[in-house]
């Protein structure tokens, strides 16, 4: 029977019980409060489940990851990176990339970012715990991801692509972000051909728990999450539309 959480002790079973079928599927319950989430992604866990579902916690075997100087950029996405125009930022439109996220996902094949969800991220957004990055061309958003970064590990949640290559783009400028300011790994949580061809690989879960316990609570540089008013990277004037 798979165990039920309840919502006033945050806590979680070993990750070695997860279910085989479906792979990962570790408990029910709990709440999606910031310190049940930062507790969830600090093991290895992470919640997914569709609307009308009890919240849903998951820790799958093996582990889709990417180390950042293993970032794998084939000839033409090197080209649009240097040619199409393109300017990135980090955390300046967090609410429009999730919003974003969901919409997409939700035209082409359902979504998972539940309104309970995006309420759950933003509040991790607001404590610094979660970041974005935006991809824009002519003033307009093109295109992002989110996650959550706790130490040096990224753990990737959604990303989006209103032309072609924009996710591409947003993974590339955070991976090379990451490699310089000392950043470790992103999580990519299962495998997709997508996230494959820029070098992303499957470990075995006991390995990325491993590196989770090191990677986490290694001291990173400030620089390493930039915030709204970073000026690290050189920023257009956002137009959100």
């Amino acid at each position: 029977m798979l165990p039920w959480l309840p919502p006033h002790r945050v806590g979680f079973p070993p990750v070695e019980q997860a279910l085989r079928e479906p792979d990962g599927l570790l408990a029910a319950g709990g709440e999606l409060s910031p310190d049940w989430l930062r507790c969830a992604y600090r093991r290895g866990i992470f919640p997914w489940f569709a609307p009308g579902e009890p919240i849903l916690w998951w820790s799958p075997n093996p582990r889709l990851v990417l180390f950042p100087e293993e970032i794998h950029v084939r000839r033409s996405l090197a080209k649009r990176l240097r040619n199409a125009g393109f300017t990135v930022t980090f955390d300046h439109a967090f609410s429009t990339v999730i919003d974003a996220c969901a919409t997409l996902r939700e035209d082409h094949e359902g979504t998972w970012i539940t309104p309970e969800m995006r309420h759950a991220y933003c509040r991790l957004h607001a404590d610094g715990d979660a970041h974005s990055v935006e991809v824009w061309r002519d003033g307009d958003l093109v295109g992002g991801l989110y996650g959550i970064g706790l130490g040096g590990v990224f753990f990737g949640e959604s990303m989006f692509s209103r032309i072609a290559d924009a996710s591409k783009v947003a993974l590339v400028h955070l991976a090379r972000h990451l490699a310089a300011h000392g950043g470790r790994m992103i999580d990519c949580q299962v495998h997709t051909p997508h996230l494959a061809s820029l070098g992303a690989r499957s470990i075995a879960r006991s390995s990325f728990i491993d590196y989770l316990d090191q990677y986490t609570e290694a001291p990173v540089s400030p620089m390493l999450w930039p915030s709204a008013t970073s000026n690290h990277f050189s920023v257009e004037e956002p137009k959100l539309t």
